[in-house]
């Protein structure tokens, strides 16, 4: 560029009416420089505002994952972009805008008013007592708590004694440690998509919350609590701390097993034991499910349960109804012995008991399993597992009569939540039932294909269970410990020995999850049923049969996993579920994207189109772009060469299009307002034209309803893809040219693109930047648009940069005869992919139109 500039004294050599001095006209030179450079920087940051903006509105429309990282980063990145046109256009028009910058301000204040939007802050009491507390004490300990406290004390049903260390206490934690600005920063600077960063920081942030200092009056009252629970129980009892977060347990997040529970922990480890559980809050599964579902870190504060220790002869899981087919209302008992720890984490093989609902129920099936092992509390503290002795493994873990009446004492929380219910269950010694959680139980429709009674023919693996209703295809990838976590690849199918919680954390990125121990009550198994992830448990000795790098086919419904890639099998598969749709994070960018998106100014000629006017950022940008269009070519006028300036392209008939010659375009002087293509020197504009009329263009293509739904309503529901009226510089397209330079800033239809190339005689400062954005369609049609010519450009040696419907490519370091070639590409490619972007939803037109431009480039090459 500075050898493009330095030839712009020419500009005004040749233009001017009237002689100038030599330092008049050095001054005039100068001043224009410095405008053609902020016009440039303006342009620059126009398209990167496009462009910020089109993916914010592509993660608002789609289902694709993202987090609060994501819509900060996005926030900031357009705010600096639009405060640099901003910035740029005082450059070009120093004082007629004043209110621009208090305009951007308020905006601004309010996209940050609704990025900050989260849980007010919590006060009040820091323990409370479980008689204290119903369900409408959710806000304050927690929905697990809530749940428990209103089993206890609305439905007199039984339950552990204990306390609550409640929000409050919480954030006393944090304030007296001044944790959240650090946990905040670090979550903003990590990738949590990458899983190597994910257990980095989940690292980092749990170490710093253990080695924290509990504040001493929240010491005290815990300890307080303590004493209390021993005299309404025996001296020294251990105690279970449960997570209750706020946010947990709600009807449609489980976050089951994403938290850590610390079981019989003695009184002096109790602090100890509470930080713990509340760094549980950054493990990676928790961090991940967070991630995956839309919550904010703000939505989640940790409330802690403190229970008195329940030394279990069995436990387990009630199901009120089947959860992996909604026309089975039978009750379902899954049960182990001793604690119900080997149950809810799938490492232990388990009994189950379904219990019907008549007059009088009854249990009309059992399946007594092997189970060689149980977890016990230790004497001391902590938790063991022991192996069976003697013929208990094979005795069931519940009578009859304790299995019917646990079903009931499951039916009344059902009847009193009016949902199906999730319970943990123990059985202590004394033969007492208790309750230690409920919880809403999601459930999925039915599999289309039944599981079979025996393997089906042709299956590497069956004989388990399906706990995730679902068909998916994907290599096999066997994670046995944490470092083959970090190598888990996208798409692959999750294999696992024991279905431990932890590995939630990479059901994002699974195709499919397989496992040899577990059953459908585990929590791994709820979590995959919230994703919509096919998964199989319990296929023991078959699971060998699974070769790492293997692609396979998981029939989930039939409960078997099948060599290579079924089409047949796959044609049941079921979208991904939304699960971003509605979550906190969604709702924030929502609010956000109020105050991004919409454009009120319409018409350039209008009296409201001013800078008073601006009520959200693409206001502002639409202001910006328009009027310096119009402070750069009044530059002319202002110096007395108003008809000089630019050149009406005649080409058959005037055109839309000005052209602006920097120095050399020309073959020589052009009077009058037009200038033909046989009067044009430049030749990167020349190779450009070639391509945008080598082959005529058919005219829009044939839409399907849908389309043209989609088309209409973006049409009528967004003004800003195009305006009735007819302005000064609303529909000109403008060249800026030298013999070897083009620069273009074209709107074709409903997109905008932007060209600009070098092709001089020097290969190393030759160059061809292309960017385009927009369209009339939906976000993921123009999307799928923006791919389309990506994958077309790329193939030619374009470096493609591709975020939502915005493309950006470049090639550079090329001799002149190659930038002249890839211009022509350019300028087909312009004139027809205009409107593809209707049709992208329709695999056989977007063949046809693939197969076409491939032919016609080809032809182009060929001529």
């Amino acid at each position: 560029m500075t050898n493009l500039l330095a030839k712009l004294k020419g500009l005004f050599r040749r233009r001017r009416q009237a002689p100038l001095t030599e330092a008049q006209e050095e001054k005039l030179f100068t001043d224009f420089q410095a405008r053609y450079h902020d016009f440039r920087l303006l342009l620059a940051a126009n398209n990167r505002a496009l462009e910020t903006m089109a993916s914010l509105e592509a993660a608002a429309a789609g289902d694709r994952v993202f987090g609060m990282s994501f819509v900060r980063a996005r926030c900031t990145a357009l705010a600096a972009s639009v405060y640099n046109m901003a910035k740029h256009l005082d450059s070009l028009a120093p004082a007629p805008y004043p209110a621009l910058f208090q305009r951007f301000k308020d905006i601004q204040a309010q996209i940050d008013l609704a990025l900050q939007k989260g849980r007010p802050p919590v006060d009040g009491q820091m323990v409370v007592e479980l008689g204290q507390v119903d369900k409408l004490w959710a806000d304050r300990v927690g929905g697990k708590m809530a749940n428990l406290g209103e089993v206890v004390n609305r439905l007199g049903l039984p339950a552990p004694p204990g306390f609550v260390i409640t929000a409050a206490a919480c954030g006393r934690f944090f304030e007296h440690n001044q944790l959240q600005a650090e946990i905040d920063r670090r979550i903003q600077s990590a990738t949590l998509e990458r899983i190597d960063q994910l257990f980095a920081l989940s690292s980092y942030l749990q170490q710093l919350i253990v080695g924290a200092e509990v504040p001493a009056d929240l010491a005290q009252e815990v300890q307080a609590a303590y004493r209390r629970l021993e005299q309404r129980t025996r001296p020294g009892v251990t105690v279970s701390l449960r997570s209750s977060a706020l946010g947990e347990d709600e009807a449609e997040t489980s976050f089951a097993g994403q938290y850590r529970s610390q079981l019989n922990v003695r009184p002096e480890h109790i602090l100890e034991s509470f930080k713990e559980v509340v760094a549980s809050k950054y493990t990676p599964q928790a961090m991940h499910y967070r991630y995956e579902r839309g919550l904010r870190d703000s939505d989640i504060i940790m409330c802690v349960g403190c229970l008195a220790m329940v030394q279990a002869a069995s436990g387990g899981v009630v199901y009120t109804q089947n959860p992996v087919d909604q026309m089975d209302r039978e009750v379902r008992i899954t049960s182990a012995w001793g604690l119900p720890k080997g149950v809810v984490d799938g490492d232990a093989p388990a009994d189950l008991f379904v219990v019907s609902r008549g007059e009088p129920p009854q249990v009309v099936q059992r399946q007594i399993a092997h189970k060689g092992a149980r977890f016990d509390c230790f004497p001391a503290e902590g938790v063991c597992r022991l192996e069976a002795t003697g013929d208990q493994a094979d005795q069931p873990s519940l009578s009859d009569s304790q299995a019917l009446a646990l079903a009931g004492l499951a039916l009344k929380l059902e009847e009193h939540y009016g949902a199906p219910q999730d319970v943990e269950w123990a059985l202590d010694h004394q033969g007492r039932l208790l309750i230690l959680q409920t919880r809403y139980l999601r459930r999925v429709a039915p599999p289309k294909e039944a599981a079979a009674a025996q393997t089906p023919a042709g299956a590497l693996a069956g004989g388990g269970a399906g706990v995730s209703p679902g068909v998916a295809c994907g290599p096999v990838f066997w994670v046995k410990k944490d470092s083959d976590a970090l190598r888990f690849p996208e798409g692959a199918v999750l294999a696992v020995d024991e279905p431990w919680p932890r590995w939630a954390a990479l059901l994002g990125r699974a195709a499919a999850l397989v496992a040899q121990k577990g059953t459908v009550a585990g929590h791994l198994a709820t979590v995959a049923r919230e994703y919509g992830l096919p998964a199989i448990f319990g296929l023991g000795a078959a699971a060998e049969a699974l070769v790492d790098g293997q692609v396979v086919t998981v029939d989930a419904d039939r409960a078997a996993v099948f060599p290579g890639r079924d089409e047949q099998i796959l044609l049941r598969s079921r979208p991904k579920r939304a699960l971003m749709k509605g979550s906190p994070v969604h709702q924030t960018l929502l609010g956000v994207l109020r105050f991004i998106t919409p454009l009120n100014l319409l018409d350039p000629d209008s009296p409201e189109f001013a800078a008073a006017s601006c009520q959200t950022l693409h206001d502002i940008t639409r202001f910006c772009h328009e009027k310096s269009v119009q402070e750069m070519f009044a530059f002319g006028k202002e110096h007395h060469f108003p008809q000089r300036s630019s050149k009406q392209l005649f080409y058959e008939v005037p055109m839309q299009y000005w052209i602006i010659n920097l120095d050399d375009g020309f073959k020589e002087e052009v009077s009058g307002r037009y200038v033909r293509l046989e009067d044009i020197a430049c030749q990167p504009l020349l190779a450009l034209w070639r391509g945008m009329v080598a082959v005529p263009w058919e005219g829009p293509p044939a839409m399907s309803g849908k389309g043209f739904a989609s088309v209409l309503f973006q049409a009528t529901a967004n003004p800003a893809l195009a305006t009735p009226f007819k302005t000064a510089m609303a529909n000109r397209n403008y060249f800026m040219i030298s013999k070897s330079f083009l620069n273009l800033q074209s709107r074709f239809g409903f997109h905008f693109a932007s060209v600009e190339a070098m092709a001089g005689e020097r290969p190393a400062e030759n160059y061809l930047s292309f960017s385009f954005v927009g369209g009339a369609a939906d976000a993921e049609r123009k999307s799928a648009r923006a791919r389309f010519i990506g994958d077309i450009i790329g193939e030619l040696g374009f470096v493609v940069e591709l975020r939502g419907d915005t493309l950006r490519a470049r090639v550079e370091g090329r001799p002149a005869q190659d930038i002249l070639r890839l211009l022509e590409v350019v300028g087909y490619l312009l004139m027809h992919t205009r409107q593809l972007d209707m049709i992208m939803a329709d695999p056989a037109s977007v063949q046809h139109y693939r197969q076409k431009i491939k032919s016609d480039l080809a032809a182009l090459e060929a001529a």
